[in-house]
């Protein structure tokens, strides 16, 4: 809860770490399989619940940015509502990608979870 009592304000895709997308984008196509865009862009603000604006825009850069990395593999495909749509899939290197940015995560937020257990110092009158 934010200090005034009201949510925190959702943050930017600017506040997001670098990289921190590429990790969101691998791990939902890992947990989903194969997804269009769209889809890919609503699940995460399904799971961010407001927390994190990021438009679509950016999920399709990102995208791109996998594809070309080699971490995603992107084919036309018929979608739900019978249109064409790319459709992206993980290749064995972004599965491999997953795992070590997932372990990087984990020691980055291990560290950041020891921080914020740290009593504050004591503060001279």
């Amino acid at each position: 809860m934010h200090p005034t009592g009201d949510a925190p304000p959702p943050l930017d895709k600017s506040d997001i770490l670098q990289g921190t997308l590429d990790l969101m984008v691998l791990r939902i196509l890992d947990a989903l399989g194969p997804m269009h865009g769209y889809g890919i862009a609503r699940r995460l603000e399904q799971i961010a619940d407001g927390v994190i604006l990021v438009n679509q825009g950016t999920v399709y850069l990102c995208l791109v940015r996998l594809v070309q990395k080699g971490w995603l593999a992107a084919e036309w495909a018929v979608s739900e509502n019978n249109r064409k749509a790319k459709s992206y899939s993980l290749t064995t290197a972004g599965r491999r990608q997953l795992q070590a940015e997932t372990q990087n995560w984990e020691r980055i937020a291990g560290v950041i979870g020891k921080l914020l257990q740290l009593a504050p110092a004591a503060r001279q009158p």
